[in-house]
């Protein structure tokens, strides 16, 4: 009790010092939490995405009748690698479009016919089979089009790991960079109590014991940054979902993570970080006057 004493009574000898430390832990903190409501978001988005890269939709020419429905659907079951076929008519793709258009489908209650065709959803036994099923699927008669995903789940597998290399270089930058800061607040503080370290060491006062005031006085800097950066993250994350958070579940099917879990993890994330900040700073700033 009586180090955590002596660190909050430094932090009040050193007020604007300890504020401006806190400002700029807070500051990196909040950056390092938007790289991570990102990359949560993305790696979300493509898991959602990958669902489907063992799902192909092939959809059936408007002029081909039940009968030739059939055909197409055995010709399709008969592929290499085909787990299952199942038909999609064009009314139940209808309806799944007003789903996702969600307040806006009522601008579909005009069509004078639906517009969108028959189709097959053909799942693959793995994702390796998916494109030779696919370009085989292709050439069976009567099938207009062949959708397959496997151009845009590359593409965000290829966003995604940018994302997280550029995160984690982000926060190896900035965390080198909140320990050099808050070493040097706490050098400061031990620049002015330098008589009174060596008084102590003179007494026997053991490494431990001079260092454990600024190692505390490390770690509520840390604490109090990390809580103030979660706060503002939660804030922002919050009203950023209160108003796209709709428009994507409509436009992409998915939804974002919720907030409530979001910031209960990166509060966690970030009392760590703030900790071991503070503590690292308050080791390597306070180092100098031990060896003396």
């Amino acid at each position: 009790m009586y180090q955590i004493k002596q660190a909050f009574s430094q932090m009040g000898r050193n007020k604007g010092m300890y504020f401006t430390t806190i400002l700029a832990i807070t500051a990196m903190m909040l950056i390092l939490g938007l790289f991570f409501v990102a990359f949560v978001n993305v790696d979300l988005f493509t898991a959602t995405i990958k669902q489907d890269y063992n799902v192909i939709q092939v959809y059936i020419s408007d002029d081909v009748d039940e009968i030739g429905w059939e055909a197409e659907k055995n010709a399709l079951e008969g592929l290499n690698g085909v787990d299952q076929v199942v038909f999609k008519s064009k009314d139940e793709a209808l309806d799944t479009l007003r789903e996702r258009w969600g307040k806006n489908a009522y601008l579909l209650e005009n069509l004078k016919r639906n517009p969108l065709p028959n189709s097959f959803m053909v799942y693959v036994e793995d994702k390796d089979a998916a494109a030779e099923v696919a370009k085989s699927a292709g050439d069976i008669d009567g099938i207009s089009d062949v959708v397959y995903y496997q151009d845009t789940i590359q593409k965000l597998a290829r966003v995604t790991g940018f994302v997280e290399m550029g995160s984690l270089i982000a926060m190896a930058f900035l965390i080198v960079v909140s320990i050099i800061i808050v070493a040097n607040t706490l050098k400061l503080t031990g620049v002015n109590k330098e008589k009174e370290i060596g008084i102590m060491k003179y007494l026997g006062a053991t490494d431990w014991f001079v260092r454990a005031p600024f190692v505390w006085g490390g770690i509520i800097i840390g604490l109090i940054s990390a809580g103030i950066s979660t706060g503002l993250i939660y804030l922002i994350y919050n009203k950023i979902i209160d108003i796209i958070g709709a428009d994507i579940a409509r436009i992409l099917s998915m939804t974002v993570v919720p907030a409530d879990y979001l910031v209960i993890n990166l509060l966690i994330i970030f009392i760590a970080l703030g900790v071991g900040i503070g503590a690292c700073g308050s080791i390597i700033s306070i180092r100098r006057f031990l060896d003396k």
